[in-house]
C-alpha cells in the first residue's frame, strides 16, 4: 500500500474518467485504446495487464509511470481515495516489473 500523505489524499466520489485524479487527454486515450469506458470498467483491471496491454497495442514499451498512473486511477475507483501517481512508485519499484511483450515484427509491403 502506497505511502499517503493527507495534502495529497481526498476521498472523492467516483465519476466519470476524464475526473480521476492523474487522468489527462493521454490516459484517456490509452483507457479508450484498452477499452476502457467507465470507472467501474477501471475497477475490474490490474495495473500490470493495462500495461502490458498497451505495449502490445503500441508496438513498444512506456515509461514505467505510465503503470503507476493505472495504480493510482485503478486504486481511486476501487476505493474513491484519490493519491498522486508517484505514491505507486516505490510498490513497482519493490518488486519484479512485468516485461512488455516483444513487439510484434513489422512487415514490410
Amino acid at each position: 500500500m502506497p505511502v499517503t500523505e493527507a495534502a495529497n489524499t481526498k476521498r472523492l466520489p467516483a465519476g466519470t474518467l476524464s475526473e480521476l485524479r492523474n487522468v489527462g487527454k493521454a490516459t484517456l486515450a490509452d483507457f479508450r485504446s484498452l477499452g476502457i469506458e467507465t470507472v467501474a470498467d477501471l475497477a475490474m483491471q490490474t495495473a500490470d495487464d493495462l500495461y502490458q496491454r498497451l505495449c502490445r497495442q503500441t508496438g513498444h514499451r512506456h515509461d514505467p509511470c505510465v503503470h503507476d498512473v493505472f495504480s493510482a486511477t485503478i486504486h481511486q475507483a476501487k476505493t474513491r481515495e484519490a493519491l498522486d501517481w508517484w505514491n505507486f512508485t516505490a510498490a513497482r519499484k519493490a518488486r519484479p516489473f512485468p516485461t512488455p511483450p516483444a513487439p510484434s515484427p513489422r512487415r514490410r509491403p
